[in-house]
């Protein structure tokens, strides 16, 4: 017997397809935050794999960050928010 006559395991093969598998049940669950759906939704990457992304409740832009605001959740330019460095931009320090 030689060795290229035997099936082979590998161990990322079964890392891939575990993978696979856990995107498709996360694409499929149904994500409630506090009574708002958030909506996973995929990229493809150039390398042919998929890319996961929140769709916003707001605008249903693909996102990585959702934001809970006063009284809705969106991502932050549906909620008109803005990262501390944007809010003094152009502005002079004295």
């Amino acid at each position: 017997m030689v060795l290229e006559n035997l099936r082979k395991l590998k161990i990322d093969d079964y890392i891939r397809e575990i993978r696979g598998r856990l995107k498709r049940s996360l694409i499929e669950a149904e994500l409630v935050v506090d009574g708002v759906k958030a909506e996973l939704v995929t990229s493809n990457t150039r390398f042919g794999g998929k890319r996961l992304w929140f769709k916003c409740p707001g605008c249903g832009r693909r996102v990585g960050v959702l934001y809970e605001g006063l009284r809705r959740m969106g991502c932050r330019k549906c909620l008109g928010v803005k990262y501390r460095g944007e809010r003094y931009k152009g502005m002079v320090e004295g």
